[in-house]
């Protein structure tokens, strides 16, 4: 073996090379194709993505060379990341029934949950879980140490009564050093439902109460929750979800400072809440926006240290959530934590598989609660600080993002405010237009759900959906309250509502749910702020596979109706080269739908695949061959199906021939480009007739 003779020089052995090179070097293998047009991405955020990045495009940003923990946030507001103190596995868990409820909690609890999630039943459709008692939290809490735990709860438009039964729960307990979050958010729930069922005046003194006594008795106690996954849920992007989540935040900054607190306490009793997408780097990159832009808001405010760190759970998109092939959707879950994680945020949700389906068994639930275990235990997230951070293009993509949100954020501003601008319709309007985009790219297939509109398995059994009787759990509950109400001191009771009808303080409500009282009793009791309802327009929660899953429950329709197969016949003409490519897309193309797809193999003349066609029972047929071979197959195999009532289809769009085709009797084209949904609700809308 020859020895080294010379010491390796990388500088002199690779020199090195400028952008301007590179650039120089790839227009030239482009040859021709503009450089835009091929290597830069667009975005729904309106951001275009480079294909490279380097130190040049972060040299001269703020706040990219601080450290974690440092007063922007931007890498987090921890100073160990995920070392010291890792995120809150808050996993939501369907069950109604309180025992159900802690059944599932403790199970969960032991085997990786950190946190206590309560979604309460506020509508009274037994989706969530029962919280109208002291005895409702005593079932809940059974057995679960929740001095060592966070409690989150989801309260809603108005958090009031059910703060008061809470702490009425914590001061028999003489537990009042928790770390506790109330989420009660008027504006979301708004978003959410297209009203706050009261004015806004009435849902942000109850929001002032609640606070004020929080501030006052309970430091662990987090009140105000902004939620964003509304937004991420119908389809809005990066920037809008940032742009809405800050002008909210200072909508309700702005509310109760008029109403008397301090801006730091205010800060200080907040949480937010972000729907995570598909979009990695976006998602990773928003997370970060979102700290910089809050501290930056913060400080506007006089508000530093503690009080400017924003406390952020996310949770994974529902809109991305397909019914068919189901079982991808653990993958999807996944990339999407990942990013969450990577971004920093201080909880997480994962959804499970079946979520968009049914109500989540437990294995779906496992499934889901382990996905953030296994990317703490095997992937070791936890091991790293900021681990994004340096990043050329994540820092790049953070500052475009949280740029673009604050020019946003100031339009909403310029308004009047969040409150203002949702009744004048403006953030529904833009979050609609994206969506719009979004649904036109998964037609035309330009953005993918794998096993919807690309990769469809047409022989999968759709899961078992799990009915929940709910008329049985109606009948259970008018028993436990029933007895509830048997085994109070009625007098008592009453003597304590009508002291909160005068005096409406979170103290006395507090006394009531400690004598007894229903949290449906004391909002009987209290000012229902019906004058004046805030009403604005609701936003539309879709998710984007909807439209295919429409397609294929037809197709299952019309199979169900008839006993018979929707079926598609390709007419693969010649040899195998010469068709196989534009079967294999026609057969993708149409199984989107659901059709039976007969992919047979070439056939010699027009008479034989017609032949076959009507042998299968076919309803429409696809030509599939070449370009050069069409002039001569079409018009044959046109005059083969006459009679035939059979509707013709061609796999291609030859554009000098298209016409001519057309008026020979070609119904539809089949190409890359064309939307997939549209076409192929025009093939059912032919064949269903």
């Amino acid at each position: 073996m020859d020895k080294l003779t010379e010491k390796i020089n990388l500088a002199k052995d690779f020199p090195e090379t400028t952008y301007e090179q590179w650039r120089e070097q790839v227009e030239k293998d482009l040859k021709g194709v503009p450089f835009e047009k091929k290597l830069i991405s667009k975005t729904y955020e309106g951001i275009d993505l480079q294909p490279i990045y380097n130190k040049e495009d972060i040299k001269d940003l703020p706040f990219v060379d601080t450290k974690p923990g440092s007063p922007d946030f931007l890498r987090g507001t921890s100073t160990s990341g995920y070392l010291k103190k890792l995120w809150n596995i808050q996993q939501y868990i369907p069950y109604s029934s309180p025992d159900d409820f802690n059944k599932a909690l403790l199970s969960d609890l032991s085997r990786g949950q950190n946190c206590v999630y309560i979604k309460p039943d506020i509508e009274n459709n037994f989706e969530g879980v029962k919280f109208d008692n002291i005895d409702d939290l005593k079932r809940i809490f059974n057995n679960v140490d929740i001095n060592t735990l966070p409690v989150f709860i989801d309260c809603g438009v108005c958090g009031f009564t059910k703060a008061a039964l809470l702490a009425a729960y914590l001061k028999e307990k003489n537990q009042t050093n928790l770390k506790v979050a109330l989420n009660i958010d008027p504006i979301g729930y708004a978003v959410s439902k297209g009203t706050m069922y009261m004015n806004t005046d009435t849902a942000f003194e109850y929001l002032t109460k609640v606070t004020k006594w929080a501030i006052e008795n309970f430091p662990g106690l987090r009140t105000i929750g902004i939620n964003t996954t509304h937004y991420n849920n119908a389809g809005a992007n990066a920037v809008q979800e940032l742009a809405f989540a800050m002008a909210t935040g200072v909508e309700y900054m702005n509310q109760l400072i008029d109403k008397g607190l301090k801006p730091e306490d205010i800060a200080s009793k907040m949480r937010f809440s972000f729907g995570v997408g598909s979009f990695y780097f976006m998602e990773v990159s928003k997370f970060r926006a979102a700290r910089i832009l809050w501290s930056q808001i913060c400080k506007a405010y006089g508000v530093e240290g503690e009080a400017a760190k924003m406390m952020i759970n996310a949770e994974t998109s529902y809109y991305n959530q397909t019914k068919l092939d189901p079982y991808v959707n653990m993958l999807r879950v996944t990339t999407e934590a990942f990013s969450a994680l990577i971004g920093g945020v201080d909880s997480l949700r994962t959804s499970p598989f079946d979520e968009a389906i049914r109500q989540s068994d437990e294995f779906s639930r496992r499934i889901a609660r382990n996905t953030q275990i296994i990317l703490n235990e095997e992937s070791h997230i936890s091991n790293l600080i900021d681990p994004a951070g340096g990043s050329y293009y994540v820092e790049h993509l953070t500052s475009e993002l949280a740029q673009a949100a604050y020019k946003l954020f100031k339009e909403i501003q310029a308004q009047g405010g969040m409150l203002e601008s949702l009744k004048n319709g403006f953030p529904q309007t833009e979050v609609e237009k994206i969506a719009v985009e979004r649904e036109k790219d998964f037609a035309k297939r330009k953005s993918i759900l794998v096993g919807t509109n690309a990769y469809a398995n047409v022989k999968e059994e759709k899961l078992i959906e799990k009915s929940v009787d709910t008329e049985l759990l109606k009948k259970n509950r008018e028993e436990e309250i029933s007895k509830i109400k048997s085994n109070r001191n009625e007098n008592k009771v009453k003597d304590k509502i009508f002291k909160l009808i005068k005096d409406k303080s979170l103290e006395t409500a507090i006394e009531a749910m400690s004598a007894g009282a229903l949290r449906e009793e004391l909002e009987l009791a209290l000012d229902s702020g019906k004058d004046g309802v805030y009403e604005i327009k609701p936003l539309k929660i879709k998710r984007g596979a909807e439209i295919f899953e429409e397609l294929r429950d037809r197709t299952l329709e019309y199979k169900s109706k008839t006993g018979n197969d929707a079926t598609i016949f390709l007419a693969t003409m010649g040899p195998v080269k010469q068709h196989k490519a534009r079967a294999d897309f026609s057969r993708g193309f149409l199984e989107t739908a659901g059709f039976n797809v007969v992919y047979n193999k070439g056939y010699d003349t027009a008479e034989e695949a017609i032949e076959e066609a009507i042998k299968q029972n076919a309803k429409a047929i696809v030509i599939c061959s070449t370009d050069e071979t069409y002039p001569e197959l079409v018009p044959a195999i046109i005059n083969s199906a006459k009679g035939k009532n059979l509707f013709i289809i061609l796999a291609g769009y030859p554009k000098e021939h298209v016409e001519t085709f057309k008026s020979l009797g070609v119904n539809e084209f089949l190409f890359l480009g064309a939307d997939v949904y549209l076409v192929n609700k025009k093939i059912q809308d032919a064949i269903f007739k």
